[in-house]
């Protein structure tokens, strides 16, 4: 995983522009403009944080597979887990395994409270979540889509990794 670069900017346009990848994201599928904004705002955050979103490619053949990391959610809720994967790279444990990066990335950086906010029938991301330990804190509605919102806690994964040990 690498922090995204304005390298990045025609592979973003494609994934965020796809309704098969961002019709389940937070304002849907973006236009090429507004994926230009966010990508300078993501690498303003990288600069400002020292954590934000990372672009996925796949080590063999070096294809771009998505994005994934941490950013502050516009609604005020906290840093956020972010992740968005083509369809063709689904289920092959690369969401789960970069957002447990990600998560091991922000939770070092001392940040106490990661989110993730998925929305109710992406089951496949609400698999994912509990997967790597998150719990269900609550929920919203947004657009008529019922949000679920989980969370991990700093102090929970170090109680666990000392079980473990």
């Amino acid at each position: 995983m690498l922090p995204v670069g304005l390298e990045n900017l025609a592979d973003l346009v494609r994934l965020k522009g796809d309704p098969a990848v961002f019709s389940t994201m937070l304002h849907g599928p973006r236009a090429p403009e507004r994926t230009l904004e966010e990508l300078e705002d993501d690498i303003d955050f990288w600069e400002v944080r020292g954590y934000g979103i990372w672009c996925i490619f796949r080590i063999r053949d070096g294809a771009f597979l998505g994005i994934s990391g941490l950013m502050e959610r516009p609604d005020g809720r906290g840093v956020a887990l972010r992740y968005a994967l083509w369809p063709e790279a689904r289920g092959q444990g690369y969401a789960r395994e970069a957002a447990r990066a990600a998560l091991e990335f922000g939770h070092r950086a001392g940040l106490q409270r990661i989110i993730a906010v998925a929305r109710e029938t992406n089951t496949a991301s609400v698999a994912v979540l509990k997967a790597l330990g998150l719990r269900q804190c609550g929920e919203f509605r947004n657009h008529g889509h019922r949000m679920l919102v989980f969370e991990s806690l700093a102090a929970d994964r170090a109680g666990n990794a000392a079980r473990e040990d």
